[in-house]
C-alpha cells in the first residue's frame, strides 16, 4: 500500500506575470504527516525561479471547496461552477490560483482512502516526533 499520494493538477495563475497562465502543479499527501497537504509549483511559476511548496491542512482544502476558509497565509474558497481558488499570501505578495474542484475532490477522496478524516491522530508517530524534538534540544 502506498503511503504517499501525488496528483498533478493544472493551476490557472490569476495574480502573476502576464506571460503565465496555466502551469502544472503537484498536490502531495503523506500518511506520515496526516493533517497536511503540500502543493508544489515549478520554477517557471515563481518569482524566485525555484520550485516553491506551500503546506496547509487537508481540512482547509476540503472546507474551502464549499465555503471561504482561512485567515493566514493560505486561504481557499469556491469560485463559480467547478472552480476553487487558493490564495497564497507571502511578504513578496499574493498569488491566486484557480483549480478544478473535480481534481481537488478526486485528490481528497484518495487521501480519505489512505487516512479517513477524523482518524489522522492514529497515524501520528508521537514517540518518534518527541525523540526528534528532544534530540534537537540537546
Amino acid at each position: 500500500m502506498t503511503l504517499v499520494i501525488e496528483q498533478a493538477v493544472q493551476a490557472l495563475l490569476v495574480a502573476s506575470a502576464p506571460r503565465l497562465g496555466t502551469v502544472p502543479a503537484t498536490l502531495r499527501y503523506d500518511r506520515a504527516d496526516p493533517f497536511a497537504v503540500r502543493m508544489a509549483f515549478p520554477p517557471l511559476a515563481t518569482l524566485e525561479g525555484t520550485e516553491v511548496t506551500w503546506e496547509f491542512s487537508r481540512e482547509l482544502l476540503a472546507t474551502g471547496m464549499t465555503e471561504p476558509v482561512g485567515y493566514g497565509d493560505v486561504r481557499v474558497r469556491p469560485f463559480g461552477y467547478g472552480r476553487t481558488v487558493l490564495e497564497f499570501h507571502a511578504p513578496e505578495g499574493t498569488a491566486m490560483v484557480h483549480l478544478r474542484t473535480a481534481e481537488l475532490r478526486r485528490f481528497l477522496e484518495r487521501t480519505q482512502d489512505l487516512v479517513p478524516a477524523g482518524h489522522e491522530h492514529l497515524y501520528l508517530d508521537l514517540d518518534h516526533d518527541l525523540t526528534e524534538l528532544l534530540r534537537d534540544a540537546c
